[in-house]
């Protein structure tokens, strides 16, 4: 999909500035990533973006808005790996959880964007004025921790997972171990001990026996 062209206003005489809203909304969710919301100043993000303020509020409208803008843009790209390993229909679900956490590891350190994820420890602490913002990120991690639950209930039905287990509470031990490798991450783990940490959190796998499902026999038909 090709680039959009917004264009935008300098202060005083001359043409209209032209930039790329979606390069702009790359650099303001960097910037969010790093610093989160609070710690981002307005000057910072128009700096960083490359516009002027009649820009940004002709384009993005305010800065709550910019930040959700930039979460969604967030979620959009670490949810191709992070869906695509839970819904591969190829892996059982202990693989899916296992491979989970090595991707995890591995895109928490890439090096080429701040470490850890944007969104796991994102407004944990607001003031009440921010309160909104805080409730949205409250759901994104929710809904990731409901997607693995929903992973877990799929392992039960197709038989790779014990029916007895507390699928919500495992859901949200694996979830609250992503969120812990956030932090290990922003404070500088390596790579190699966070694959450990997951491999770790893998051992609270249930050790129960599956019940597979039962195939109907065939019936004998006439030779």
């Amino acid at each position: 999909m090709a680039p959009k062209i917004v264009e935008g206003f300098k202060r005083g005489r001359g043409r209209p500035s032209v930039f790329d809203r979606e390069a702009a909304l790359e650099k303001a969710m960097t910037l969010f990533w790093e610093r989160g919301y609070q710690g981002t100043s307005f000057d910072e993000l128009i700096h960083a973006m490359g516009i002027s303020a009649s820009s940004f509020y002709n384009s993005f409208g305010s800065k709550e808005e910019l930040y959700c803008e930039a979460t969604q843009s967030y979620l959009a790209s670490s949810g191709r790996w992070f869906y695509g390993i839970l819904n591969d229909e190829s892996t059982d679900a202990r693989t899916a959880f296992s491979r989970l956490f090595a991707a995890t590891a591995e895109e928490y350190t890439r090096g080429d964007h701040p470490p850890g994820c944007m969104v796991a420890l994102a407004c944990t602490q607001t003031p009440p004025a921010l309160e909104s913002i805080r409730e949205v990120m409250i759901e994104h991690r929710a809904f990731s921790e409901g997607t693995m639950a929903e992973r877990l209930r799929k392992g039960i039905a197709d038989g790779d997972v014990p029916g007895d287990i507390d699928v919500d509470m495992l859901a949200a031990y694996f979830s609250a171990v992503a969120r812990g490798l956030a932090g290990q991450a922003r404070d500088g783990a390596s790579r190699e001990k966070l694959a450990e940490i997951g491999r770790l959190a893998m051992r609270a796998w249930p050790a129960g026996k599956a019940k597979r499902r039962s195939t109907p026999a065939k019936s004998k038909g006439r030779a």
